[in-house]
């Protein structure tokens, strides 16, 4: 069996098995009993001035690709987010052309498809509530002549402009009320994004709370639904079980999304993940085991994948997209690990060996001789001998298992 070598905080290294890949099926027929979107990241050309402060060059063929490789597994892509660096690199016009191309190959394969719709294209950091709603509205009206669904993402300059709940209510109401389909809220939590605390008008979760399901309740026919990515199970939970029978609960919660989706007897969330983007044959498996009936083969499944999650979720969160993208470049998804705006640099090696070694071990890695080539040469380009780590056998008498020696680097 190959050996995977990591780097723990100390500049030690350790060796350990490196797992096969789980024998997961793509689903021969559409996922029933969840709906799940996996929130995807853009990739690079790895040749361009990707740098702080540049415009994004996208390698489209790279960046599509990807998602038809969610597709696939029967899940849909969420577009056009967090995950693809809004706010935090991917400039105004590659938005626009990410959501029409996102849409388009989205309509090509039959593929489920909401994008992000935002106020970040404005040029200045304070507007007014109108220019804000404006904003949002232009933005909405390019995604529904996209094609593509809609999700009302957390805007930075409403949370800047904003006195007070009525606030949030005038502007919401204005955009809600100018939709012409189906639009997802999405309630971002500060570990995303610092900027947006006290959002639907107060830093009290349960009455900023009130102000969302009111929102939602007066508009059945237009909110299907509500993202939560607040890192709260239980504040998730509180708001589901008062939602309306029109609307649906998707779980941003990237630490106890394995619970939130399974339920309990009051109902169950729907997934809307940044998590699943690195985990697209594992959650499809998952959901193809609630499709059967087999919740225990759900937790069996998706229960380890958890704290993968929380690795790369760690704090400070709003980094996660590095995670992210590192595991597309592990599983043989991009060709480079880098990320437009620089932000491949925004973890360290010792995160990302604790990335490699629970993606390990949760069977996220899809190829893994390859995640195990790029990753040790990885370790060499930093000056790092991934052979330095060599497995030793227990003493027989001890009865225990292999284990590693360990060997500062």
């Amino acid at each position: 069996m190959s050996a995977l070598t990591l780097l723990d905080a100390n500049g030690t290294l350790a060796a350990a098995p490196l797992a096969e890949a789980p024998a997961f099926t793509k689903p021969n027929a559409p996922l029933r009993s969840r709906v799940a979107y996996a929130a995807a990241h853009v990739v690079p050309k790895p040749f361009a001035d990707n740098t702080p402060g540049r415009p994004a060059e996208i390698d489209w063929d790279a960046t599509l690709a990807f998602r038809h490789h969610v597709w696939s597994w029967g899940l849909g892509v969420a577009d056009a987010m967090d995950t693809a660096q809004r706010n935090m690199g991917l400039d105004a016009a590659a938005t626009r052309e990410l959501i029409s191309r996102s849409a388009a190959e989205a309509a090509s394969v039959g593929g489920a498809v909401v994008v992000g719709v935002n106020t970040d294209h404005l040029e200045t950091e304070h507007a007014s509530l109108d220019a804000i709603a404006d904003a949002y509205k232009a933005q909405l009206h390019h995604t529904e002549d996209a094609g593509a669904g809609a999700v009302l993402m957390a805007s930075r300059h409403l949370a800047r402009a904003a006195q007070n709940a009525d606030d949030y209510r005038r502007v919401y109401r204005d955009v809600l009320g100018a939709a012409s389909g189906p639009v997802v809220l999405h309630w971002l939590g500060t570990a995303f994004d610092p900027q947006l605390s006290g959002y639907f008008g107060s830093a009290d979760t349960d009455a900023a709370a009130d102000v969302l399901v009111e929102l939602i309740a007066e508009h059945p026919d237009t909110v299907s639904g509500v993202k939560m990515s607040l890192l709260d199970a239980d504040a998730e939970i509180a708001v589901r079980r008062r939602l309306p029978g029109t609307a649906r609960m998707y779980t941003g919660d990237d630490f106890h999304y394995v619970s939130l989706i399974a339920g309990d007897d009051a109902g169950h969330s729907d997934a809307l993940l940044g998590a699943f983007a690195a985990l697209a044959p594992n959650a499809s498996a998952a959901i193809q085991a609630l499709d059967a009936g087999d919740e225990a083969a759900y937790h069996r499944i998706l229960g380890p994948t958890e704290a993968l999650s929380r690795q790369v979720f760690a704090a400070p969160t709003y980094f996660y997209k590095t995670g992210v993208a590192f595991l597309a470049w592990l599983n043989g998804h991009q060709s480079a690990f880098q990320m437009v705006a620089g932000l491949h640099a925004a973890r360290s090696l010792p995160h990302l060996s604790r990335i490699v070694e629970l993606a390990n071990a949760s069977g996220a890695l899809e190829q893994p001789q390859l995640a195990a080539e790029r990753w040790h040469g990885m370790l060499r380009i930093n000056g790092i001998d991934p052979n330095a780590a060599t497995m030793v056998a227990a003493s027989s008498d001890s009865g225990s298992a292999a284990h590693a020696m360990e060997v500062n680097a």
